[in-house]
């Protein structure tokens, strides 16, 4: 194991990856005479960020490349492969962008912007998760101000974390941390460097066999909910990266729960219980919460996801056995809708959104599983079968390069399947292990899928080694971790 685990932190600090889209126009402007950083402002403007994301730009840029279009890295990239130019495209990862498009310095920052999807999803670059880029702010300020292109525009996207008896989010220093319910309370485990090997589990108390969910507070905090048939807690981060608080009383008891975050940085918390849904929110980022709030009804000990339109409003999915429902805020930051009926019954969900920023459901159910997804940011297609094991427990997240990755399992196997290419339609269905209990997938800060899955057995995890292959199944340090059943 030890071992195992030394070649593993041998790969890890070898790879370096940054996200990828469609295919571009190479050479379609000039580059412009600006040099530096005000290089990356010009060109960034240009193609398309604005506001704060065209400052976040121009900072990830300065620490990707010190803007300069013609910078080029081969060192400790897994496989061998070359970033390229202003914001370094690595060309294994996303051969679409020739090398004629990421040395022309508007082409390179065209891709970044269809990349980070305009500006909402910077978490591709290891820069930008790490935050080496947090040191050029102000200069990219300036450097925005100094062109006339600091204008107005929309805040980056937060989009909310998995839930269930198993949850992991990166801290602000893009360490993995991951929580696992047992039927003592709630145990921790976390990556002792970022993308790198794990530490022993620790028991934290908490309530016993919880359903958890995780969120990011504005300032990088991490926000833990634990919630069983008669308490809900929580516990945060007291700084960035940092230690945690003991636990504190969240409300009553419940079924189950997810947390998410409105466009302005507050997080929101829904519940679903015996009469319904509920929801909490802060009344200001990184403060205080209001109290619990109806949300206006709502399918009666639901499963729930959140999920984030492409404009910025949070959108509510609850499902039981008999009903799917489906609620969200009628503008960013704002009130809600009435629930609207979004299917019948299943017993699983995951939510996730394609690269173009358009919404995806998949819901289990007796017969296998299914998906729904926006058409465009206010309309769905219909429901469409997707194969796969029935009454699964659902997860979903990222390839480095866009592609979304469903994930399932029952109490006879592991399967999953993905897109076959950013905004596509999906394959078939592969083998991914045994039988389980839960399973949740988070991406490393690298951009690798990690995978956890849990059992009467305790919790193991399994992890992208490339773009298309993966590891085998392994305890996170010395021990299996927590039995979750």
């Amino acid at each position: 194991m030890r071992s195992t685990q030394r070649a593993r932190r041998a790969l890890l600090s070898a790879l370096v990856l940054v996200g990828a889209t469609t295919s571009l126009t190479v050479g379609a402007t000039p580059a412009p005479a600006a040099t530096g950083i005000d290089l990356c402002a010009e060109v960034g403007y240009n193609a398309g960020f604005r506001g704060d994301a065209l400052v976040t730009a121009i900072a990830v840029g300065m620490a990707e490349s010190s803007c300069n279009p013609l910078a080029s890295n081969v060192q400790h990239n897994t496989p061998p492969s070359t970033d390229r130019g202003l914001w370094e495209i690595n060309d294994y990862w996303h051969s679409e962008v020739s090398d004629a498009c990421a040395y022309d310095a508007q082409c390179n920052a065209d891709a970044a912007y269809r990349i980070s999807n305009g500006g909402t999803n910077w978490q591709p670059w290891s820069t930008y998760v790490e935050g080496a880029h947090v040191r050029y702010l102000d200069a990219a300020r300036a450097a925005a101000d100094r062109l006339g292109h600091h204008d107005p525009g929309p805040a980056p996207v937060v989009y909310p974390a998995q839930s269930g008896r198993v949850v992991s989010a990166r801290s602000a220093d893009g360490r993995l941390e991951v929580f696992a319910a047992g039927p003592n309370g709630v145990s921790h485990a976390w990556q002792t460097t970022a993308s790198g090997a794990w530490s022993d589990w620790e028991s934290l108390g908490g309530p016993g066999g919880a359903q958890l969910a995780i969120g990011a507070d504005q300032d990088g905090r991490l926000e833990m909910f634990a919630l069983n048939g008669s308490t809900l807690q929580h516990r945060y981060q007291l700084h960035p990266s940092g230690l945690w608080s003991d636990w504190e009383t969240f409300g009553s008891g419940g079924h189950n729960l997810a947390v998410g975050a409105n466009q302005d940085g507050r997080l929101e918390v829904f519940a679903s219980g015996p009469v319904g849904v509920f929801h909490k929110y802060q009344t200001a980022p990184n403060s205080g919460w209001s109290d619990w709030e109806s949300a206006g009804g709502g399918p009666a000990n639901s499963e729930i996801a959140l999920g984030k339109a492409p404009d910025g409003r949070l959108e509510v999915f609850a499902l039981n056995g008999d009903t799917f429902q489906h609620q969200w805020q009628t503008a960013v930051n704002g009130t809600w809708s009435t629930w609207e009926t979004f299917g019948s019954g299943g017993h699983d969900l995951t939510v996730d959104h394609n690269q173009d920023g358009r919404l995806e459901v998949f819901a289990s159910g007796p017969v296998g599983v299914f998906h729904k997804y926006q058409t465009n940011p206010t309309t769905w297609s219909g429901w469409e079968a997707a194969g796969g094991p029935a009454n699964s427990q659902l997860t979903s997240e990222h390839s480095p390069d866009g592609r979304v990755e469903v994930f399932a399992i029952n109490g006879a196997t592991a399967q999953h399947i993905w897109q076959n290419g950013v905004n596509a339609p999906y394959g078939q269905w592969d083998t991914f292990g045994g039988p389980g209990t839960e399973i949740v997938a988070t991406a490393n800060a690298d951009g690798r899928i990690e995978v956890f899955g849990t059992s009467s057995a305790g919790v193991y995890h399994k992890w992208q080694t490339g773009f298309a292959t993966w590891s085998d199944w392994a305890w996170l340090n010395t021990t299996a971790g927590p039995a979750v059943n």
